[in-house]
């Protein structure tokens, strides 16, 4: 089984220029879900939603073509793919010849989708989209809406996650909200590198106390863990702590690397949303 700490972070590697499948790493999800209390039944839907802004291979007569590709792997697949691997596998399309844009996404599509669930049973296939170059100028840049948290003057000392710093106003009438923050931060599980990134946190429910949901959110700050587990944490410890009618908890990472990571957890049926990326991504 494939865990974090065997992967190529944090290690030199050296960097494959011609078509390498099988510099795919995956990791099984099933470790941190259980330390969540999560077996079978999952609380949730979603995807992780990445943007890949450095991909290229050589046309049929060895002009270099380029374009990014949006991806989605389902939350339910077995693993997810560690980022380096992603990074090294899309590096081995460089010199590589396809005989279009067409052939690139159908083998993004078939070894992404065998990565993320590795040796089992494919219930639903990673989407791949392929943004040609003509088009990059179509492109938005988005902030995440909703009321920002980080308007708040709150005392911070807590930088290891704390659930019991999530209150509710149990006694009051339930609202239905969405609050954002820009002040997520957590360390990669392996490197101990920085991960920023802004969150959105849409509910419906007792009213969560801002205060407090702020200070749990920059209580991430020295926590070790990849993006699509800090997201399921945030996910459960709101879903059990403020038990909300409807939650939706969406994060959206800084790229590193040329890609960028961001998880979408959702308790009730709902499109994904546009994969539009921020000002710092």
């Amino acid at each position: 089984m494939n865990t974090a700490h065997e992967s190529q972070l944090g290690k030199n590697s050296a960097y494959v220029d011609q078509y390498a499948p099988e510099l795919l790493y995956p990791i099984p999800r099933a470790a941190k879900r259980l330390e969540l209390g999560l077996t079978n039944t999952l609380p949730f839907l979603g995807a992780d939603m990445w943007t890949a802004f450095e991909l290229s291979w050589l046309g049929p007569r060895g002009k270099p073509q380029l374009a990014l590709a949006h991806i989605t792997v389902p939350c339910e697949s077995t693993h997810i793919i560690e980022s380096k691997s992603l990074k090294r596998y899309l590096n081995s399309f460089n010199n590589t010849v396809f005989a279009d844009a067409a052939a690139v996404l159908a083998r993004l599509r078939a070894d992404l989708t065998e990565a993320a669930w590795r040796g089992g049973v494919v219930q639903s296939s990673v989407g791949v989209r392929l943004l040609d170059s003509e088009l990059f100028d179509r492109e938005p840049v988005q902030e995440l809406d909703g009321l920002s948290l980080d308007r708040l003057d709150v005392a911070c000392r807590q930088y290891t996650p704390a659930p019991e710093l999530l209150r509710t106003a149990a006694d009051e009438p339930p609202v239905t909200e969405v609050l954002t923050s820009r002040l997520l931060k957590s360390n990669c599980l392996v490197t101990g590198q920085p991960d920023w990134g802004s969150v959105q946190i849409r509910y419906s429910g007792a009213a969560i106390d801002q205060e407090g949901l702020l200070q749990y959110l920059v209580s991430f700050r020295n926590h070790h863990e990849f993006h699509e587990q800090c997201v399921e944490r945030i996910f459960m410890d709101l879903w059990q702590r403020c038990q909300p009618h409807k939650l939706a908890v969406y994060a959206r990472y800084t790229r590193r690397g040329g890609l960028d990571i961001n998880p979408f957890r959702t308790s009730y049926a709902q499109a994904l949303p546009a994969n539009v990326r921020t000002a710092r991504q």
